[in-house]
């Protein structure tokens, strides 16, 4: 069962990959949430971290962000650049990536966020965005069980 989740989460990094046509190699991917859940430090079986560990194989750069949780993160994830806010974390960055429902994840200006990033896109791994408000945004999206558009 573990080795089946563990490649559920590592799946997520393809999601990435195709978001971004394919090549992440030296890519900088901003990751927003690092906890199991929101409102909390747990970092137990927290999908960011075979996510994460899945990105740097691809030969991605990460940054990351979580309003609690990055002490807790930072001996388990190496290599990783710890940010502090979503925004720092998504400064050129090629494709934001949310992994945990944070409520300030789901009020992002994504106008800010596009003069920010280096490309915009949008992977939403818990389905906080509906597809066709992000793109309203000029962002790409990518999300979970839901069509790609």
């Amino acid at each position: 069962m573990a080795a089946v989740n563990d490649a559920r989460k590592r799946a997520m990094a393809r999601k990435v990959q195709v978001a971004l046509d394919g090549d992440i190699r030296g890519k900088t991917i901003a990751v927003l949430g690092l906890t199991f859940k929101p409102k909390t430090d747990d970092m137990r079986d927290a999908p960011s971290i075979p996510l994460i560990t899945a990105l740097q194989d691809m030969g991605a750069k990460v940054r990351a962000y979580d309003p609690v949780g990055m002490t807790q993160a930072k001996p388990m994830l190496g290599n990783v650049t710890f940010c502090d806010s979503a925004y720092s974390c998504a400064e050129g960055a090629s494709a934001l990536v949310i992994v945990t429902e944070w409520e300030e994840f789901r009020a992002l200006d994504f106008a800010r966020l596009k003069a920010i990033m280096a490309r915009p896109v949008l992977v939403d791994l818990r389905n906080v965005y509906q597809a066709d408000e992000v793109k309203r945004h000029g962002f790409a999206c990518e999300s979970v069980r839901r069509p790609r558009k």
